[in-house]
C-alpha cells in the first residue's frame, strides 16, 4: 500500500481526494451559509425566516437547490447559447478553485504555494469575466448595464485590497499564507495578531471585500430598483444557483483571507489554549455574520458614491498605509510591530 501511494497514481489519487475534501467543505458550508444569511435577516427584521424544511429549518437551503436543478432551464432567444452556459460556470469554478491556497493549519493546505497571495489576485480579477460574459450574451440592455457596473466596481476594489495586503506582505516579509498566519503567533495571542498594528486598514478591507463580492450595500450590479435584478435576470434553474454558489463561494472567501491576514488564522486567541483549524472555521463564521449584518441594516449607495469611495478615498488611503508601513519596518518602530521578517519569513 505504501508503495501505492508513492506512485504517481497514488499520488493522483491523494490529491483528488484532497481535493474533493476541500470542495465537500465548501459546498458543505455553503448551505449553512444561505441558512445562516437569511435567519439573521429574518432575525433582523423580527420574523422567522426558514423553519419548516428538516429540523429547525436547516434543509431549507437543500431543498432550494433541489428546487433549481429539477426547474427547466431557459435561454433567451436572441442569447449566445454557449457563452451563456459558460458564464455561470465560471463563476462558480473559479470560486472554488481560489481555495486551493487557503490554508486550516500547518499541515492542512492543498498547494503551500510562496506565491499564494498572487494566486488568489489573479483567480479573483478572472471572476469579473463570468459576470460579464453573463451580462452580455444574455443579449438585454438590463443585464448588459449589470455586469459593466460589476467589472467596474470589482476591479475599483481589488486594486484597494491589493495595497492593504501589500502592506501586510511588507511587515511578513512573504507572500505566502502559512508564513502570514506564523508571523502573527506572538506570546500576547490575539493582541500579536495584525488587526492591531494595521487596524486601519481592517475597516478598509472588510468594507472593499463587501464591494469586491457584490454585496449590499454595493450590490448595484444586482439593484433591481434599476436594472431588474442586474447581470442574472436571464437566468433560471442550475446556471442560476451556479452564479448564487458562486457569490456566496467568494463571500466565505473573503471572510477566510480577512481571518489570515488580520486576525491569526488558526492561531488560539488566549495563550495556553491549542492552535486548531477549528478557531480559523470560528472567525470565518463570524465574519460571515458581519457580512449578513451589514447586508440587514444598512442602506445601499448610489453608484457614483459607490465608486467615489473606491478611488477618491480607498486608494489614497491604502496608498498613503504602504508607505507608513514600509516606514515602520525599515526602521523598526513600535518594537519591530511591523517588520516580523525574521517570524515569517
Amino acid at each position: 500500500m505504501a508503495d501505492f501511494f508513492s506512485s504517481g497514481l497514488g499520488i493522483a489519487v491523494i490529491i483528488t481526494a484532497q481535493c474533493l475534501l476541500m470542495i465537500g467543505f465548501v459546498m458543505v458550508s455553503l448551505l449553512f451559509l444561505v441558512y445562516g444569511d437569511r435567519k439573521i435577516w429574518a432575525a433582523v427584521q423580527m420574523r422567522r425566516g426558514p423553519n419548516v424544511v428538516g429540523a429547525y429549518g436547516l434543509l431549507q437551503s437543500v431543498a432550494d437547490a433541489l428546487k433549481y436543478v429539477v426547474k427547466e432551464v431557459v435561454v433567451p432567444a436572441g442569447a449566445d447559447r454557449a457563452v451563456f452556459m459558460l458564464a455561470p460556470l465560471i463563476s462558480f469554478v473559479l470560486a472554488l478553485v481560489a481555495w486551493a491556497v487557503i490554508p486550516f493549519s500547518d499541515r492542512w493546505v492543498l498547494a503551500n504555494i510562496n506565491v499564494a497571495v498572487l494566486y488568489v489576485f489573479a483567480i479573483s480579477s478572472l471572476e469579473v469575466y463570468g459576470v460579464i460574459m453573463g451580462g452580455w450574451a444574455s443579449n438585454s440592455k438590463y443585464p448588459f448595464l449589470g455586469s459593466l457596473r460589476s467589472a467596474a466596481q470589482m476591479i475599483s476594489y481589488e486594486v484597494s485590497i491589493g495595497f492593504i495586503i501589500v502592506g501586510v506582505i511588507i511587515s511578513t516579509g512573504s507572500l505566502n499564507f502559512g508564513d502570514i498566519v506564523r508571523a502573527q503567533d506572538g506570546a500576547y495571542g490575539l493582541f500579536s495578531w495584525y488587526w492591531l498594528p494595521h487596524l486601519p486598514m481592517v475597516v478598509l478591507f472588510f468594507v472593499s471585500a463587501l464591494a469586491e463580492t457584490n454585496r449590499p450595500p454595493f450590490d448595484l450590479p444586482e439593484a433591481e430598483s434599476e436594472l431588474v435584478a442586474g447581470y442574472q435576470v436571464e437566468y433560471s434553474s442550475t446556471p442560476f444557483l451556479l452564479f448564487m454558489a458562486g457569490e456566496y463561494i467568494a463571500i466565505f472567501l473573503m471572510c477566510a483571507l480577512t481571518s489570515l491576514l488580520f486576525f491569526g488564522g488558526w492561531l488560539s486567541p488566549i495563550p495556553g489554549i491549542g492552535d486548531s483549524p477549528l478557531w480559523l472555521v470560528a472567525k470565518m463564521a463570524f465574519f460571515f455574520f458581519l457580512f449578513a449584518m451589514v447586508k440587514a441594516i444598512v442602506p445601499r449607495y448610489r453608484y457614483d458614491q459607490l465608486m467615489r469611495l473606491g478611488w477618491k478615498v480607498f486608494l489614497p488611503a491604502s496608498i498613503a498605509w504602504v508607505v507608513i508601513v514600509a516606514f515602520f519596518a525599515q526602521f523598526g518602530a513600535f518594537g519591530g510591530a511591523y517588520a516580523r521578517w525574521a517570524v515569517g519569513g
